[in-house]
């Protein structure tokens, strides 16, 4: 039998640095029947010289000369897109040369719709690899889709018809991928991280920055506040810090609500959930705050 085609879509903006070390980590993958797609968004540095050094006929070469944003490009390259499968990387992240072999084991199999890992997280500024905290099975990704994004972008890959049918949401330019997912979970699609470490992902400083935390937070909350609407779920559990008893009917009621969608929800993730609605405090709340949080988590085990 035939491997299926799997299309490595790639945008690109002004990744000299990098781009040559992400292009590199998918033409070297143990699985090689591939295309990447690379779109140079106009960039206005050495990225397109850089593209064009490679002829590799599995390499597709999109090159623009005006910078459109990630979402549009991401969305052309995704109705370029001959292959079965769909794989996301972004032009400064790494590979593992196992990453697509064993993600599309994972899609053939039929265990998963949409298949993600756990990273390796690069800090660009200080150059420490950390490990990434990541939640594994369906269940857990898509409950906890309601309170935060537990799905890196670069070690996605997933069943091309469901990118096409969906794309990304051009009204939404900070928190694309969240959204894509969150569509892509309510509309009932199924979702698994391989617990091997199958990226590595760079994070810059202006990731951490005040105005792009706040730019962050605000699409953050959009996003799920559609996610609620689309899960029929009432927005007066939208996870956010309350007052002891304002969460007690808020967060055990989004947790209700949300192990009677997703059966299966773990422990942890419950107690993620939760988390989202409790104030964080050090000192004599701490054990007190754990507790509650435990206790409801246990609860949603038990009596959802």
């Amino acid at each position: 039998m035939s491997m299926p085609l799997v299309s490595v879509l790639m945008p690109a903006y002004n990744s000299e640095l990098y781009i040559a070390e992400a292009i590199d980590s998918i033409l070297n993958q143990t699985y090689t029947n591939l295309e990447l797609i690379i779109f140079d968004d106009g960039s206005s540095d050495g990225t397109r010289k850089i593209i064009e050094s490679y002829s590799d006929p599995r390499v597709v070469k999109v090159l623009s000369d005006q910078n459109g944003g990630v979402v549009r490009a991401r969305n052309d390259i995704i109705d370029r897109a001959q292959g079965k499968y769909i794989a996301l990387m972004d032009a400064d992240d790494i590979a593992d040369p196992a990453r697509l072999q064993k993600q599309i084991q994972a899609l053939e199999s039929g265990e998963c719709d949409i298949c993600g890992s756990a990273q390796w997280v690069l800090d660009q500024a200080t150059g420490k690899l950390k490990k990434s905290k990541d939640r594994f099975t369906d269940a857990d990704l898509r409950a906890l889709l309601a309170v935060y994004c537990g799905l890196c972008n670069s070690a996605i890959t997933g069943k091309a018809d469901i990118f096409k049918r969906f794309k990304y949401d051009t009204s939404i330019l900070t928190s694309e991928d969240y959204y894509l997912w969150v569509q892509m979970a309510a509309a009932g699609f199924r979702f698994v991280n391989l617990q091997e470490r199958l990226i590595t992902y760079r994070r810059y400083p202006a990731q951490t920055s005040a105005v792009h935390l706040e730019q962050f937070k605000l699409t953050t909350a959009e996003v799920q506040k559609k996610y609620l609407a689309l899960l029929g779920i009432s927005k007066q559990f939208l996870p956010r810090q309350q007052p002891w008893l304002e969460r007690l009917r808020s967060g055990v009621g989004l947790l209700k609500a949300l192990n009677q969608r997703f059966p299966g929800i773990s422990f942890k993730a419950n107690a993620e959930i939760y988390a989202r609605f409790q104030y964080r405090r050090n000192g004599l709340w701490t054990p007190l705050t754990r507790l509650e949080r435990y206790g409801f988590s246990a609860l949603a085990l038990i009596a959802f």
